[in-house]
This record gives C-alpha cells, sequence and structure tokens, in this order.
C-alpha cells in the first residue's frame, strides 16, 4: 500500500526551515523590528487582478499576502514590522507552486525601494547559506528586456509585445499588455540572468504599480517604484516604495476590483495617514529550494498540496 501518510520534505530539509526561521527572527531583533501576527481570514480580498484569492463558506477571504493588515498596523504607530506566515493562492499548484505557503514580509519605516533593496540583500545571503555576499546586478526593467528580450517595454506598442510574447509561449493567450510582458519576462528574462548572482529588477512600468508609487523619470516615462529580487533564475522578493495616497489607492482598487469587495478598513487606515514607507514580500519556500538545492516546492514542505 502507497505511503499516503508520509511527509514530502525530509527529516533534514524541517531542520533547515526552523533554522530558517530562527535566523530571520534574530536579523530583526537585532534591528529592533517588532515581529507582528495578523488574520489569515480577511472581509476583502486583495484587489490584484492577476491573484485569485480562497474564499470560505461564510464570505471570508484567506489572505494571499498580509500587507494590508500590516498597513492598518502602520498606520496606528507600530513602527518598523515583520510577520512570518503561511498565505494563500488559489490554482498556484506545481514544481515551484503550492496553493498554500510561506511568506516573510516586513515593513522599513523613512526608507525608500533603494534602502530595502540594501537590506533585503543582507537577509538573502543569510536565507540563501552563502558563506560569502554574491555579485549583485541592479538592472531596470526596462534595461532587462532590452538586453534579454531585444524590446523596450515602455516605448513598444502593445501589438509588438504581444508578438513577442506569443512567440514565446507558442500561443495566443489573449493577454494584455502587462499579461504579455509576464510572459516575456518569465520565458525570456528570467533564464537568462546571471547564475549565482543577486539580481536586482526595479522602475516597473507603471500599470504594474499595484500598491507602490509612481514617478516620473527624465526620459520622461512614468515607473513604479517597485523592485524584484532573482537567483538563479527564480523569484524571491517583491518590493515597493508604499504608496501612501489614499485617494489614488482608491482609485487603483475600483479599477482593478472586477467585482470583488474593497477592502474599506485599509482604505480608512490610509485616509488617516500611511507613513512613509517601503515594504517587500518574500517566498520563503523557494528561498529554502534554493537553500537546499532542491527543484520541487513539495521537498521543502512537510506535506504539500496533494498530501496535506
Amino acid at each position: 500500500m502507497t505511503k499516503c501518510w508520509t511527509p514530502t520534505a525530509s527529516l533534514a530539509a524541517l531542520q533547515a526551515r526552523a533554522l530558517m526561521y530562527q535566523q530571520i527572527r534574530q536579523f530583526f531583533a537585532e534591528r529592533q523590528v517588532l515581529e507582528v501576527e495578523t488574520p489569515l481570514l480577511a472581509q476583502a480580498p486583495v484587489s490584484d487582478p492577476n491573484i485569485e484569492p480562497m474564499a470560505t463558506a461564510d464570505g471570508r477571504y484567506l489572505h494571499t499576502s498580509p500587507e494590508y493588515a500590516m498597513k492598518r498596523l502602520l498606520c496606528a504607530g507600530s513602527g518598523d514590522i515583520y510577520q512570518i506566515c503561511k498565505v494563500f493562492r488559489r490554482g498556484e499548484a506545481g514544481r515551484r507552486h503550492n496553493p498554500e505557503f510561506s511568506m516573510l514580509e516586513w515593513y522599513r519605516l523613512d526608507w525608500n525601494e533603494h534602502q530595502l533593496m540594501d537590506e533585503v540583500a543582507d537577509i538573502a545571503v543569510l536565507m540563501l547559506g552563502l558563506p560569502s555576499t554574491p555579485p549583485r546586478v541592479m538592472l531596470t526593467y526596462q534595461q532587462a528586456l532590452l538586453q534579454y528580450a531585444g524590446l523596450d517595454p515602455l516605448q513598444c506598442r502593445d501589438v509588438t509585445i504581444a508578438e513577442c510574447g506569443q512567440q514565446l509561449a507558442g500561443q495566443d493567450l489573449s493577454l494584455d499588455r502587462d499579461g504579455w510582458l509576464d510572459v516575456i519576462v518569465s520565458h525570456a528574462v528570467e533564464p537568462a540572468l546571471p547564475r549565482d548572482t543577486l539580481v536586482f529588477v526595479y522602475d516597473f512600468p507603471a500599470s504594474q504599480a499595484a500598491l507602490a508609487k509612481t514617478r516620473r523619470t527624465v526620459d520622461g516615462h512614468d515607473v513604479a517604484e517597485r523592485f524584484e529580487l532573482f537567483w538563479n533564475g527564480a523569484e524571491l522578493a517583491n518590493g515597493y516604495h508604499e504608496l501612501t495616497d489614499v485617494a489614488e489607492q482608491t482609485r487603483r482598487f475600483e479599477q482593478e476590483a472586477n467585482g470583488r469587495p474593497i477592502d474599506k478598513r485599509l482604505l480608512a487606515a490610509l485616509g488617516s495617514g500611511l507613513p512613509p514607507c517601503a515594504g517587500v514580500a518574500m517566498g520563503l519556500d523557494r528561498l529554502l529550494m534554493q537553500r537546499l538545492q532542491v527543484s520541487t516546492i513539495a521537498e521543502v514542505l512537510s506535506f504539500d498540496w496533494l498530501q496535506a
């Protein structure tokens, strides 16, 4: 009889996860960043149309990130905070995805995204178990796509981006401009990034700002003050210089809601004043995969989606 009850992770992987969490807590304790805990269930889901939340029978939602609740704490005067928690996203199951996964998220007051990138690099080195600091490459989103895909995402026409994405995907997926840009990044950019190097991609198109501030560059392009960290082809972190303008955030929520309820408690908190800050989320399971050099997320989970 098949042992359907056995863990998908080895004992060594479970021990490595425990050590990683100890290191995270020590890292932030030394920097006087407060650990917090927020609810897993919320009355409103994430607004991002590219993320599918899980709803419960009583009409609540398992959170896809602790971001909204943590920002309410920031508005209430918490100061610098971090959280280690489980998050849930419908349909994300595969070699590098599990619908239930672990996230580290933290916020630094009076920092911008470039200051936060330095700290992300520090903790990534620690979490990856590297003996020394690896090379670091900084690329704007525009530079990354020009270098590895041969197109300018800030100037190319929609049809040009769609044609490039269709060639890479091998099919027409009926995506919008940002959807095709995601295909190009995943198929052409991520696999070509330098190995054993912390690669930060920043200054995303303004249409991908989500909860980040935007600004106009000297070349006249609107960009989002947002970054992602990649290591050996895997995205490990996604960070923002956080938007504090409640009117602009309300406009984005209404534009992206697509029939979902909007988190009015977050908007009320932003209306009371979100302090200037930068925040970032890191996928702990992917970090552990890289640390242990395993190829599937099941190998770092006590029980994956199929065994849970």
